[in-house]
């Protein structure tokens, strides 16, 4: 009997096309559009009911079934609230990560079993592979075929017993040209689609402009430089990021980067050195541990690990040291604007053991 697949219809052109391939393999596919923020903002129109409609027509061209699953307030709770607090704090936190952890492989994986789905797809560039030792099977997280679209960064954090329950077709596709072309031979509506920018569902939207929009105005601050000299005045700490350079606003000369941020004192430290032993690192902290393999204890000693401490920074080679709930990297080689909230993915070749925030 054909097994029940419900893939998270986005109103995008790769989880749109990951419905027509699964189809076409003969599983009986369903489409489930998540509604996870709709609230428009100063300015900005969420555009949640353009993705709903896309995806229902995608779903219509493919002649299957089609829900929707309103996950608003959850949304709102474990990953917005999330993120302000973190913010709040002075920390950047990842979103992304706290979403696919809590909605897509969390509320969406769960609900969608309860409703007889034998496994959920979604549209992300990575892979879930199966592996056997015996009569031991295993499902390990992968690096997408792409590598330039991979997205295995942000799905550190979902729950591993619950990988096998998880398919994702785009992954094994060369490129995005590539899967244009197959959704423009499927002549799916949303072949020619932009992808999205900004935050995970809220939109085109820029995270200072969120910030500003939900948080309100924020008390200005002095700007120091690497001499303790004010060079300039903030619009307020949450909105810089350690590494920063664009949007200082701190005039001409040489370009400034922020290396550090007191909350307690609202202000923001920048270097105009770019070799400013504040802004590289050797090491690097990291709390709220999340492991995909059962096995890290061993695979802490083994000489082929890396690290990507953020999305799209080249990974780098390094050791690992497993304290209780924290962790040490050490790095081969030092890399720049290492940020607390941020999370540090833990690679062996294309496979990703885990990681956790940096702290």
């Amino acid at each position: 009997m054909s097994k029940n697949i419900f893939v998270g219809l986005s109103g995008g052109v790769d989880s749109s096309l990951s419905a027509a391939l699964l189809r076409d393999k003969g599983y009986n596919v369903s489409g489930v559009y998540m509604k996870n923020w709709s609230q428009d903002l100063p300015g900005m129109k969420c555009p949640w009911q353009q993705d709903y409609t896309d995806a229902k027509r995608v779903a219509v061209q493919l002649g299957i079934p089609f829900f929707m699953y309103d996950f608003e307030k959850e949304y709102r709770h474990l990953v917005v609230d999330y993120m302000l607090n973190a913010y709040k704090s002075g920390l950047t936190p990842n979103p992304d990560i706290m979403c696919n952890q809590e909605i897509k492989f969390g509320l969406f994986l769960a609900t969608a079993l309860r409703n007889n789905a034998d496994y959920i797809a979604t549209g992300h560039y990575a892979r879930v592979i199966k592996s056997k030792n015996g009569n031991i099977e295993s499902y390990g997280l992968y690096e997408a075929v792409d590598k330039d679209k991979d997205q295995s960064y942000f799905l550190y954090r979902i729950n591993r017993e619950l990988l096998p329950k998880v398919i994702m077709p785009i992954g094994e596709l060369s490129s995005k040209k590539v899967v244009r072309k197959l959704a423009s031979d499927y002549k799916l509506v949303t072949a020619d689609k932009k992808d999205s920018q900004g935050i995970c569902f809220v939109g085109e939207v820029g995270i200072k402009d969120f910030l500003q929009a939900t948080l309100g105005t924020q008390k200005p601050g002095k700007v120091l430089d690497q001499n303790g000299r004010v060079v300039g005045e903030h619009e307020g700490a949450i909105f810089y990021t350690i590494g920063q350079r664009h949007g200082l606003k701190l005039g001409g000369g040489l370009p400034y980067y922020v290396t550090f941020k007191n909350m307690d004192k609202n202000e923001v430290y920048v270097t105009t050195d770019l070799g400013d032993r504040h802004l590289w690192s050797h090491d690097i902290n990291i709390t709220s541990l999340h492991w995909l393999v059962d096995d890290i204890k061993l695979r802490q000693t083994a000489d082929n690990l890396s690290v990507r401490a953020r999305y799209r920074a080249t990974k780098v080679p390094c050791s690992l040291t497993i304290k209780h709930q924290s962790a040490t990297l050490k790095l081969q080689t030092e890399i720049r604007a290492v940020t607390p909230g941020q999370s540090a993915v833990i690679y062996q070749g294309e496979q990703v053991l885990g990681g956790g925030i940096i702290c």
